[in-house]
C-alpha cells in the first residue's frame, strides 16, 4: 500500500535551512513512509510517541516527527529540526 504525505509549510521552510545531507537523509525518510507507513523500526531512535504520533533521529542532532490516524492512508509530516526544539 502506498501511503499520502502532507508536509506542513513550517516543515518545508525548515528543512531549506538544515545542511544539505540532512535534507538527503530526509527525502530518504519520506520514500520509506510512503511505501512502508507510519512505523519505521530501521531508523536511528525511531519510536512511537503516542497511539498516533511518531519520530526518529535523521542524524546526531536533528529529528523528524510525524502522525498517522489509524484506518487512513494518510501520514502527517509536523516537524524536522534540531532535537532541542522538537516537540515532543
Amino acid at each position: 500500500m502506498t501511503y499520502k504525505l502532507v508536509i506542513k509549510k513550517k516543515v518545508e521552510k525548515n528543512l531549506r535551512k538544515l545542511p544539505i545531507w540532512v535534507q538527503k537523509k530526509f527525502a530518504v525518510l519520506i520514500q520509506d513512509l510512503q511505501e512502508d507507513g507510519p512505523e519505521q523500526p530501521i531508523w536511528q531512535n525511531y519510536s512511537k510517541l503516542s497511539q498516533t504520533e511518531y519520530h526518529c533521529h535523521i542524524g546526531t542532532s536533528w529529528v523528524a516527527c510525524w502522525k498517522h490516524e489509524n484506518q487512513t492512508i494518510e501520514i502527517e509530516v509536523y516537524y524536522v529540526g534540531s532535537r532541542e526544539k522538537a516537540p515532543y
